[in-house]
């Protein structure tokens, strides 16, 4: 082939190739099929992510690379790539009532729903520091406009802008430390990068290069303190869009975390190890802290959503030590995380009509006397995501800490716990609001086909893995293995 190129190459990029292909027959048929029939795209899009799905499948047991080393063909990628394309399924069957009550075209929507996807998988595949970076800018683009999609809005125009210039600034830092990698190297092959680093672990510019992409990577999962983006951009982004922002932006981030750190930087695992160590402890506490005094429900999620960046970083420290166990927690935990998550903001989607706003924890009076299903389905959802059993977020958190004791992180175990009872205090205030006080205001929250397809599906979820999570806790454990040469931190230290 030419350019030294094979055809197994390109079978191992046909997800990829399909999912393309998808996004821009949705982009065709938005031009030209009728506004009336414009509902038909949604549809479109979701047969486009199961058949993208489907083409993953034969990749599912691989464990090999592509494309001249660029990409990763292994368990690991392929979790994380089957993770994205559930979240943008799940993100696009939330959608359709939303599009239609704030008057939103949703070609251009959805199209930006499936290149933000796209991003991600190669985010999670990616060997190269040249092709995560165009993952990762495949997606923030995406973001930078869905984010500011809902035009007559100022609050959404406003969370675009501060996402735009924030995250532009972000992707600075993470350049100048990547460009530091490649000038101690000479190479952007992060398996090169590993082994060539072996031996030059106490080079003097090392340390700023890890620092700038710690930096980086720490802005796009929303860590403290580079998490100032998150509650304004969760807070003014449609809805929909805010929930695949808390899911598949932080779960693509955490992929292309590992990928750098643990397939690129083993050898100074005990100094990246150090900062991950503080940042957890701090998007921990100030997260749950940050999340007590809200009164905005998308404000108190977003701060929620960087506690639980947090929780998933215990997995990072942990990783150092016992990598297999650590990775592991993380893929758990980032699985339960979108079912539960999702369905939180699937019922603040629900409170969202043509009289009233439903951003408001006010919004949610008397939820469960005007819907029983969604009041209780967000009783399930808050119990999960502050780690209550029967619920899968019990599971979730109970790998994480155990993952940290196993590594002999102890206090680290002991300031999540802590930090986890403080949660429960905002999401069982959620909870009061909708059982036992006010009365209910405006209209009746009607529950579209799509919507209570999404909601059983997270329900269904949450509940199942809460009760029999062997099998999600298999597929980690398979996944977890296939992450390159996951065990090299251990002879490395």
């Amino acid at each position: 082939m030419p350019g030294g190129y094979s055809p197994s190459d390109f079978a191992a990029l046909t997800p990829e190739f399909v999912l393309t292909g998808v996004a821009l027959l949705v982009l065709l048929l938005d031009a030209f099929v009728p506004r009336a029939r414009h509902g038909m795209i949604a549809w479109i899009s979701l047969a486009g992510l199961a058949l993208t799905a489907v083409t993953l499948i034969p990749y599912a047991g691989a464990h090999t690379t592509a494309v001249r080393g660029m990409i990763a063909v292994d368990g690991f990628a392929t979790f994380f790539q089957f993770l994205f394309l559930f979240a943008a399924g799940l993100t696009i069957l939330m959608s359709p009532r939303y599009l239609q009550v704030e008057g939103a075209r949703p070609g251009t929507y959805y199209f930006l729903v499936l290149s933000a996807t796209l991003g991600m998988m190669f985010m999670a595949s990616a060997l190269d520091l040249v092709t995560i970076f165009i993952g990762l800018e495949t997606m923030a683009i995406s973001f930078y406009i869905l984010a500011g999609f809902i035009k007559p809005n100022r609050r959404s125009n406003e969370a675009a802008v501060k996402y735009l210039l924030l995250g532009t600034f972000s992707l600075g830092l993470l350049l100048y430390g990547m460009s530091i990698l490649y000038g101690l190297t000479a190479t952007t092959n992060l398996r090169t990068i590993a082994t060539l680093l072996a031996g030059e672990s106490h080079h003097p510019w090392l340390p700023l290069g890890v620092i700038l992409v710690v930096a980086g990577i720490g802005f796009k999962i929303a860590a403290v303190p580079f998490h100032m983006w998150a509650p304004d951009v969760y807070e003014g982004a449609p809805t929909p869009i805010t929930a695949f922002l808390s899911v598949g932006s932080k779960a693509a981030s955490f992929a292309m975390l590992f990928r750098i750190f643990f397939e690129g930087l083993p050898a100074v695992n005990e100094q990246w190890g150090v900062l991950f160590y503080a940042l957890a402890i701090l998007t921990m506490t100030v997260g749950n802290i940050a999340a007590l005094t809200q009164s905005n429900i998308k404000r108190l999620l977003a701060y929620s959503s960087i506690a639980h960046a947090g929780y998933l970083l215990i997995a990072i420290v942990a990783a150092t030590r016992v990598p297999q166990v650590g990775i592991k927690a993380a893929l758990i935990y980032l699985v339960v995380y979108a079912f539960m998550q999702f369905g939180a903001f699937a019922v603040v989607t629900l409170l969202r009509r043509q009289d009233v706003i439903g951003e408001e924890l006010k919004d949610l009076s008397g939820l469960f006397q005007r819907s029983p299903l969604a009041g209780t389905a967000m009783l399930l959802f808050m119990l999960s995501l502050g780690g209550i059993p029967p619920t899968a977020g019990f599971w979730g958190k109970f790998w994480l800490f155990s993952a940290a004791i196993d590594g002999g992180y102890y206090w680290l175990a002991v300031i999540g716990v802590l930090n986890s009872a403080v949660s429960l205090y905002y999401y069982l205030r959620v909870v009061v609001f909708m059982w036992f006080k006010g009365e209910p205001t405006g209209s009746e929250p009607v529950i579209s086909p799509s919507m209570a397809v999404l909601l059983a599906i997270t329900v269904v979820g949450t509940i199942v893995i809460g009760i029999y999570p062997r099998p999600l806790f298999d597929l980690a454990d398979f996944s977890a293995r296939t992450l390159g040469v996951a065990g090299i931190s251990l002879t490395l230290r």
